[in-house]
């Protein structure tokens, strides 16, 4: 928490005194906005252990409901102040984030309160007896600092650091280098944050729910024949369903995406959106999404098992990354504008996805199992896709683009029409092939 404040004073102080600032007149408040993130970051901090111990411990329903509680909060309030305080700007925004945060925050000290120290806590054994032992304390029979651990914890760090570069990378290089104006970030902020939506709400907690199972089921650090076995074939059958199930919905997403960007883009915000380079915007996303699918699953596996050295060999990895995606951004953003970041970000998560593949063909080649068969789906499946993908397009060319925004509903709906035809078709071929993959999902 202390090194949060530090970085929400520095930080803020160099969005405010270093980098380019919007014009009053246009953007009210921007000052009280940055000011408003960084309390909301700290306040955040407040909650990691709490967030922490219930990550260790599974307690998913916990999660699930404290961050849908927040964030429905956030979303009321924000959609409230719009409608009647429109003046207000960026304050709108500014309490919704501190709603949110604090809600977060609450719910987690709350449940805890409640938690330790009950019956329910002793029958399960809980580590943990009383609040009081969650705050900072000295123990006297131990070191002030456990040199192992904050070897890990600073490995950890740096992974996070180069991490972030890779996921918002683009993001400082809008913001430092001005390589778009307010206008174009704001379009492309809208496309992201549409895009995003299937990556925040299902890849995400994916990510997060079995990196804590495989990091359970399997020891760190060691290679596959000093494992369990049982556990072995346990984590190698997960890792291939769920290679499976997140490769299928991102392929889903990107075939039916493309065909469909525009009309979604007309629909949400107007020709505004859909006449511009949203359209592009949202098709490239469509594909990147399907890279944050399998990257997701086979980072949350590997990071899982990797020791400290392996990690720390993976940071200098992501240095050499993060240099170059940097420059990738800089680059394709000069030639292909907005849609270069996307671009980039493919890149991005192609060399991570290529690194988390080869680490885990080289922990289970010593055994019979072979998870990343997850990646390659049935063949009649890839042929349903491929038709499917060029039956939209061709509906979108003929039906969408040439009647759709002047001839009304009747046009958007034939095409519409089309893509749910050929959507049912998908799902009914998937029920068919991929029968051990859908006896996973119903039973998970």
């Amino acid at each position: 928490v202390p090194l949060g404040v530090f970085w929400s004073v520095f930080l803020s102080a160099v969005w405010l005194q270093l980098l380019e600032v919007p014009d009053p007149t246009v953007v009210p408040h921007y000052q009280a906005g940055v000011v408003a993130f960084g309390l909301s970051a700290v306040i955040e901090l407040l909650g990691e252990p709490f967030w922490v111990l219930a990550q260790a411990h599974l307690f998913v329903r916990l999660k699930v409901i404290a961050e849908s509680f927040s964030v429905l909060s956030k979303c009321v309030l924000t959609v409230i102040l719009v409608i009647l305080y429109p003046q207000w700007g960026l304050y709108i925004f500014c309490l919704a984030q501190l709603l949110y945060t604090s809600i977060l925050v609450m719910c987690y000290v709350i449940y805890f309160m409640t938690f330790l120290g009950s019956p329910e806590a002793t029958k399960k054994s809980f580590p943990v007896g009383r609040m009081k032992a969650l705050l900072p304390n000295l123990v006297e029979d131990e070191t002030f600092v456990n040199w192992k651990e904050a070897r890990l914890t600073w490995s950890f760090f740096k992974q996070s650091f180069l991490k972030q570069i890779l996921t918002e990378g683009e993001r400082y290089v809008m913001t430092f280098l001005n390589v778009l104006n307010f206008g174009d970030q704001g379009v492309y902020d809208i496309i992201n944050n549409l895009g995003s939506l299937v990556a925040r709400f299902m890849f995400l907690p994916i990510e997060e729910s079995f990196y804590v199972f495989f990091a359970k089921v399997l020891e760190r650090g060691k290679n596959v024949k000093l494992q369990k076995q049982d556990d072995v074939a346990m984590a190698a059958s997960v890792l291939e369903l769920l290679l499976k199930l997140v490769l299928l919905i991102g392929l889903t997403i990107t075939v039916f995406g493309y065909a469909y960007s525009q009309l979604a883009l007309d629909i949400y915000g107007g020709s505004m959106l859909s006449s511009g380079t949203g359209p592009s915007l949202l098709r490239c996303y469509s594909l990147y999404v399907l890279f944050l699918a399998v990257n997701g699953v086979t980072e949350c596996f590997t990071f899982a098992l990797m020791c400290k050295e392996e990690v720390d060999r993976y940071n200098f990895v992501m240095l050499a990354l993060s240099f170059t995606f940097l420059c990738v951004s800089y680059f394709l953003t000069y030639w292909h504008g907005s849609v270069g970041f996307i671009l980039a970000n493919c890149f991005n998560m192609g060399i991570r996805i290529a690194h988390s593949i080869h680490y885990i063909h080289d922990f289970f080649k010593e055994s019979s199992y072979r998870p990343l068969a997850g990646l390659l789906p049935s063949p009649f499946l890839l042929l349903v896709y491929i038709l499917s993908g060029a039956i939209t397009v061709f509906s979108e060319a003929s039906i969408f683009v040439s009647f759709c925004c002047d001839k009304g509903w009747v046009a958007r709906l034939m095409h519409v029409s089309v893509g749910a035809l050929c959507f049912t078709a998908t799902i009914i071929t998937m029920f068919y092939t991929e029968t051990k993959l859908i006896h996973f999902v119903r039973g998970q």
